[in-house]
């Protein structure tokens, strides 16, 4: 049996390549022949989901994390010279503690240190993971760092005719909000990064400024496009600076992956994630997957820690919709990486 595994990390336990590693383990065990793709939609995991894919190599950068605090970072680069930077490794959510996460003051300067680095090294095309943040400075912490690495004494405008002219920019990202306004990053996604109602009313504020005034410098507005509110914002200063395109981050991963000439030569998918319910079916990771496994008809099984909203899995066209923790588990212990892998053995163990 020739078994696909495309799965999405666990959030907060394993990374998609110790998912996939576990479960090529145990099915390899009975026979089976295994093909590991890790995956990423652009948010954790990103980095090396996209590395792997296109074989480059993980360069390690001294950059400032959201709070300015030093931070050893890292990003790729791929043969061809294409930059590949997990936004979150400079501005994560997960780099500050819940008491310090505060967006009124967490800033994305630690990404424009990591582009200027790619920069410096040569680097002329970019794809850039949105997801994970924990800012929501429409990416003017950015825009500062590349000035202040570029044009200390000038602006941004001086790093754009130099420095990023000839440049192209991918955006991996699924999050299709705009800018500002009640579907924009500040409500939508802010109060996950710790912001309080008034401070919601604030960034947006900041958030319409800062596109008034860019809209005059620029001579065009992006911050209604969709995507321009992904991870605070910084979405918007891609578009409206660096002419960046969005493109569904899955997409963009399969794509790289040749993952539908290899469905050719599949009996089975096995794709997951932490936790699958009806927002799966949303353009997340699986849905991606199951949309290319259907059109070589190749079945589909969404095996998860955690589901919800089964049936309306299956009537999306899953095979099948498995979790992996059994009942009466509670979330502390499932997530634990060693309980993972043993509730993985013993589903195997089931079905196979």
């Amino acid at each position: 049996m020739h078994i696909i595994l495309a799965i999405d990390s666990f959030k907060g336990c394993l990374t998609s390549e110790e998912v996939e590693a576990i479960f090529a383990q145990a099915l390899t065990a009975r026979g089976a022949t295994v093909r590991s793709l890790p995956m990423s939609d652009g948010g954790e995991g990103m980095l090396e989901a996209f590395i792997s894919a296109l074989h480059g190599q993980i360069v390690p950068a001294e950059v400032h994390d959201p709070l300015m605090r030093p931070l050893l970072a890292s990003y790729g680069i791929a043969p061809d010279g294409t930059a590949v930077i997990e936004t979150a490794k400079a501005c994560g959510l997960t780099l500050m503690t819940p008491e310090e996460r505060n967006p009124l003051i967490a800033t994305t300067y630690g990404v424009g240190e990591l582009i200027a680095h790619a920069l410096r090294r040569g680097c002329k095309r970019f794809i850039i993971g949105l997801g994970g943040s924990g800012t929501s400075d429409a990416g003017k912490g950015m825009l500062q760092a590349l000035t202040d690495s570029f044009a200390p004494h000038g602006t941004i405008h001086d790093v754009l005719s130099r420095e990023t002219a000839r440049c192209q920019f991918t955006l991996a990202s699924d999050v299709r909000n705009p800018l500002c306004g009640r579907e924009g990053a500040a409500f939508i996604f802010a109060p996950q990064k710790g912001a309080t109602p008034q401070m919601v009313e604030e960034l947006d504020r900041r958030a319409r400024q800062f596109a008034d005034s860019s809209a005059r410098l620029m001579g065009k507005d992006a911050s209604t496009q969709p995507g321009a509110g992904a991870a605070g914002g910084l979405g918007y200063a891609f578009m409206q600076y660096f002419n960046a395109t969005a493109q569904s981050g899955a997409d963009l991963l399969l794509d790289l992956t040749a993952f539908d000439q290899q469905l050719e030569r599949a009996d089975l998918v096995i794709t997951g994630e932490g936790h699958a319910d009806r927002q799966t079916l949303m353009g997340k990771l699986p849905e991606r997957i199951l949309q290319r496994a259907r059109k070589h008809h190749v079945p589909v099984w969404l095996v998860a820690g955690q589901t919800d909203d089964a049936e309306e899995l299956i009537a999306a066209g899953f095979s099948r919709v498995d979790k992996l923790t059994p009942e009466g588990m509670n979330l502390q212990e499932a997530i634990k990486p060693e309980t993972t892998r043993q509730n993985i053995f013993r589903w195997i163990d089931r079905n196979f």
